[in-house]
């Protein structure tokens, strides 16, 4: 999963970046908000966290207007220190789907991240299903058949990114942009060679192959 952290405040950025990378997200940072727009308009992202009160041409709640005006659904988490029901009303009218004020306990940030994520998804809570496969995103526990599953790092995040994607064609280069990122020398022949381990540990018949264009868990 891929987040864009908007947050003009080092510290609080950097301690964001350093949680959720720990958690198994890819964190991108944008400290105004012309960097985030430009983000934005160039990756995919499956959730933002948006500061209200940031420099650049546009705040928080006007970067929302006009993400969802052109079209933008990604979920987005509002986070500032204004916390009053007539910001919050502001915020969420704007088009954000959350909002957090600061400061903010974050194990709460951690679950409504998760909530934020999950919520597209017709399935329930915190696990993923397909078959005779459960993924608990929570636990970072895997079982077949009832039986528990030791899974790396990276392959439950690969799983975790498909099951997300649950009957959706996933290509290559999106499981690369959003499961392995920036990280050198990673090719298509990576995604590959962990399709084929997770399918040694799971069984073959999960993860589907639709041939010239990447994979399907249905």
């Amino acid at each position: 999963m891929r987040i864009l952290v908007v947050e003009d405040e080092e510290k609080i950025a950097r301690s964001l970046e350093k949680g959720l990378t720990a958690e198994g997200y890819i964190i991108d940072i944008a400290t105004d908000g012309d960097m985030a727009e430009t983000l934005v308009d160039a990756n995919s992202y499956d959730l933002v966290l948006l500061d209200w009160m940031i420099p650049g041409q546009h705040d928080g709640p006007a970067l929302v207007q006009i993400w969802r005006g052109t079209g933008v659904q990604v979920p987005i988490l509002m986070l500032t220190a204004r916390t009053t029901i007539g910001d919050r009303v502001q915020g969420l009218d704007a088009g954000a789907d959350d909002y957090l004020p600061k400061p903010f306990a974050f194990d709460e940030l951690l679950a409504r991240v998760r909530a934020l994520l999950r919520r597209p998804q017709a399935h329930n809570g915190n696990t993923f299903e397909s078959g005779s496969l459960k993924l608990d995103i929570v636990s970072k526990e895997a079982e077949v058949a009832d039986t528990q599953v030791h899974l790396t790092a990276k392959e439950f995040q690969l799983l975790e990114y498909l099951l997300r994607h649950k009957g959706e064609v996933v290509s290559k280069d999106q499981l690369l942009d959003h499961v392995w990122a920036d990280e050198a020398r990673v090719q298509h022949n990576t995604v590959e060679t962990f399709v084929a381990n997770l399918r040694k540990k799971i069984g073959e018949s999960i993860i589907q192959t639709v041939r010239g264009h990447g994979y399907k868990v249905k």
